[in-house]
């Protein structure tokens, strides 16, 4: 009798962590690289300027200052850095970015390279800002940043190139055996990922090649902003985490943003940090005239 019973709460444990990943990550075939344990915070949609810009402002001040007292490896910020790009937005975002006291790695979104990039915008952001698709390794995991708008709205040789160079890294990282994390700013899709294509999702044709190449070559998650709404799916053990901003969110969840703790490869949690704000917060219902450029 006992022995079931410790069998029962034993299944029902296996149960509870395979929600959080810990059963259902993807599997990796070969050894594995040397992994080691380690934490890194997600922001998403720094938009300054999108839900009032003194208050994104002083919101991601104090996202910095949070995120600073946890002391995790690194931080993500999936991309719209800024609402409108303009000298003035991007020295405040990169002013308030360095006072990370750890590395900080950002992903271009639609409103930092423009809704239709073309070869100037890109230009000025890869100026500004810095690349808008590299990667980088930490611990045995490789994390593969994305310009997502070069697959929503193609643009002649940018993108084909960006295309390659993302399968090319994804590759790489299967043949060392090392867990791939995606970060982006377009989510692949926000309900299930047969559904047609919207303004807040990629093109069904892209989303197909690039989940099917998401499991071959071993990633465990993907990490995206842009919907400003906290969409949290879960594809053959892949994680799909659309966070919440620290600008402006549309589901009247509070600011805040992620941390993640990485155990293993088949150990990834995260969890909602909100922000602790002292003034009130704007109005967290959708705008019909803002949602468009969300």
């Amino acid at each position: 009798m006992i022995d079931k019973q410790l069998n029962r709460r034993t299944l029902l444990a296996i149960i509870i962590v395979g929600v959080t990943g810990a059963l259902n990550a993807p599997s990796f075939a070969g050894k594995s690289s040397e992994t080691k344990p380690f934490t890194f915070a997600q922001l998403c949609d720094t938009q300054l300027g999108f839900g009032g810009y003194e208050h994104d402002i002083n919101s991601f001040k104090q996202a910095v200052k949070q995120i600073n007292a946890f002391k995790p490896d690194f931080v993500v910020i999936c991309g719209d850095l800024v609402h409108i790009p303009s000298d003035k937005s991007f020295t405040d975002f990169k002013k308030i970015k360095d006072g990370l006291t750890m590395p900080c790695y950002c992903a271009a979104g639609n409103h930092d390279v423009g809704n239709k990039p073309t070869p100037a915008s890109l230009k000025r952001y890869r100026k500004v800002i810095g690349k808008d698709y590299y990667s980088f390794e930490h611990r045995g995991y490789t994390f593969v940043f994305t310009n997502t708008q070069l697959w929503k709205a193609p643009v002649k040789d940018e993108s084909e190139k960006h295309n390659a160079w993302v399968i090319q890294k994804l590759k790489e990282a299967k043949k060392k055996h090392s867990p791939v994390f995606v970060v982006a700013h377009y989510p692949l899709y926000v309900k299930k990922p047969e559904e047609k294509e919207l303004y807040y999702n990629l093109p069904l044709d892209k989303r197909k090649e690039l989940l099917t190449l998401y499991e071959e070559c071993g990633v465990v998650a993907v990490l995206a902003g842009h919907t400003h709404r906290t969409i949290i799916n879960s594809y053959k053990g892949i994680q799909l985490v659309n966070g919440e901003a620290t600008s402006k969110n549309f589901d009247n969840r509070p600011l805040g943003f992620r941390l993640w703790n990485v155990a293993s490869p088949t150990a990834v949690k995260h969890e909602f940090i909100p922000l602790k704000l002292k003034e009130a917060e704007p109005d967290a219902k959708p705008d019909a005239s803002l949602a468009p450029n969300g």
